[in-house]
Formats: C-alpha cells, structure tokens, sequence
C-alpha cells in the first residue's frame, strides 16, 4: 500500500458527499466538502442549494494507517482516489485554495472541469479574500475568469473575480 499521512481523497456514493462528510467528522476525522451554492429551477420555484464542487469526492486529513481504514469504514464511502498505484494526495496549500475560493462571496461562478488551458497569465490576487492566491487569467466575453489547478485531482477550480482584484 501506498499510503502516506496528508489530505486524501474519498470517492462516495453518488449524492452521499454531505452524510460521508458529516460521518467522517462524527468519528473525529478532518474532513472537508467543498460546496457551492446554485440555483435550481422547478416549475414552481427557484430554490439556492449548496452543491458539491467536486461530486462523489469529500477530502479527509489521515494520519495513521488506522484513520485510513476508518474514513473507509464510513458508510456511503467507497473507495480512496489513486492514480496508478499511489494514492491520491492534496496538499495543504491546495485545501487552502479551495477554502478560499468557496468562502469568497464576491465570486460569482465557479465551477470544475479537467481540461488544462493552453493560453493565459499567471498572475497573483493582490486584493480581497484571495489575496496571494496564484491563478491563470482567462478572458472571455469581458468577464476575468481565473483557473486554480488542483494537480494531484488533475482537475482545475474556474471562478470569476471583479478585474481590480488582480495585479
């Protein structure tokens, strides 16, 4: 087993992510879901609900091989990420970056995908929440969109920010 202490992350059962998340921290593990808020539209209504940024994925801070095998005795949860053999790990840094990207209430959209851009900047925010936070700069339709790589996901974080935000 390739295992090494850090953040990790568990796949789920599809739509399980809030009871996984909820039944890690029962347990006194460290876990984290990142969630963002949407809105969704019934013939009658529109209701915000908080949605997975990553579905089926809740990270967890493991320490021992025992916590290991604990966050996988959670009910709902299925299996570690790996990539080959190794597991997958998220650093500190990368949790961080998360962290501040969904507790920004000035983003106005953000979103997942897996695909790496192939132009852009790299530039530091030097205002706000996300001061610090490095990023690739994307322009689209007049709106600043930035895009935070999460390298051990192999997946990309693209919010957009207000233009005074960066440097």
């Amino acid at each position: 087993m390739n295992f090494t202490t850090g953040w990790h992350v568990i796949y789920v059962k599809s739509r399980w992510e809030n009871k996984v998340n909820n039944s890690l921290q029962e347990i006194s593990l460290e876990s984290f879901l990142p969630q963002v808020k949407t809105i969704s539209q019934w013939s009658d209504r529109k209701k915000t609900i908080l949605k997975p940024l990553f579905p089926s994925y809740v990270f967890v801070n493991i320490n021992s091989s025992l916590e290991f095998y604990k966050a996988l005795s959670v009910n709902g949860a299925c299996t570690f990420i790996r990539f080959g053999k190794d597991y997958a790990r998220v650093t500190e840094r990368e949790i961080n970056q998360i962290k501040l990207l969904v507790g920004d209430e000035n983003i106005t959209s953000i979103e997942t995908n897996t695909l790496l851009p192939k132009v852009g900047e790299t530039k530091r925010i030097t205002y706000g929440l996300l001061n610090g936070l490095e990023c690739e700069i994307i322009k689209v339709d007049n709106h600043n969109k930035i895009i935070v790589r999460i390298d051990s996901l192999k997946q990309n974080i693209v919010a957009t920010i207000p233009l005074h935000s960066f440097a």
